[in-house]
């Protein structure tokens, strides 16, 4: 269990923490887009996915992030390649012109959107304004990117594709003072029953729910639930965070990008209309 602030840091992404899939599928002439791919969950997935030989469309507003990614990939020297893409998700045209875009890099079969933020506030006091921006961001943005996507999918020679949703514990459940992500993270359900119920069963739709993970959105969420229940960030580590999990550790980035490194694979053609959920015991244990 991490002691100080400095241990919350993600750690360095290396080949021995990505999984490695062999997939006809996964090849250069092959395109993911990924939202969020700056930073976080979202820059270990785009690099996950270069390492296993795909072109990575990485979309992000954060332009140093998206270059830090980029820089990622090459060091690890991925057989596949990371594509930057700036561009502002809350709006339709960015959204439409980064699809345009990552299907001039080869042929799109898959979609992560895993591009989030979190504010820590009671529903009453909820401010309406950040709810619209999460909303845009967290949902409208995925449904739009899905919706453009699928006709690329279904216009190839099979069909064959997957879009993975970024759940959570609390696409599961509800806690306090998390509206809006729990709202949000519900909704992301019903697009991916969604996108499983239109797409023949040659393209998929799943969710990735995962507790809490070491990225920089985490550490400024200890910040926010320190400061909303009056606390000290050590007790909502140890008290909120890691309370209620079974398993008494933090998930990496890395290892929730592996997950969508086996959802986008062959070998989760399964894997239709549901939620791998890697919680730690979050949702199925209690005391």
């Amino acid at each position: 269990m991490a002691n100080s602030s400095t241990e919350l840091r993600p750690p360095e992404l290396s080949t021995d923490d990505l999984l490695q899939v062999p997939d006809d599928y996964f090849t250069t002439d092959t395109v993911a887009i990924v939202t969020g791919g700056g930073s976080g969950i979202g820059q270990a997935t785009s690099v996950a996915l270069a390492i296993n030989g795909l072109t990575v469309a990485a979309v992000d507003i954060d332009e140093e992030g998206l270059e830090e990614t980029v820089d990622v990939a090459t060091s690890l020297d991925a057989d596949g390649r990371v594509v930057p893409i700036e561009g502002d998700l809350t709006d339709d045209e960015a959204v439409e012109a980064t699809v345009d875009e990552a299907a001039d890099l080869g042929t799109i079969r898959y979609a992560a959107n895993i591009a989030g933020m979190q504010h820590i506030a009671s529903l009453a006091d909820f401010p309406m304004e950040t709810y619209d921006f999460m909303h845009d961001l967290m949902l409208r943005s995925p449904f739009l990117l899905s919706k453009l996507v699928i006709p690329h999918i279904e216009a190839t020679d099979d069909g064959v594709g997957a879009i993975g949703n970024m759940s959570s514990v609390h696409g599961h459940y509800a806690t306090q003072n998390k509206p809006a992500y729990i709202t949000l993270k519900h909704g992301l359900t019903g697009l991916t029953r969604a996108i499983a119920a239109e797409g023949s069963g040659s393209l998929r739709g799943f969710s990735v729910s995962v507790g809490y993970v070491l990225t920089p959105l985490m550490v400024g969420q200890i910040k926010d639930t320190a400061e909303e229940r009056g606390i000290s960030e050590q007790e909502v580590i140890e008290d909120v965070m890691l309370g209620q999990a079974r398993t008494k550790e933090m998930m990496t980035p890395a290892e929730v990008a592996n997950l969508f490194v086996f959802g986008f694979s062959s070998h989760a053609r399964h894997l239709n209309g549901g939620d791998l959920l890697w919680d730690g015991g979050y949702t199925t244990t209690y005391e």
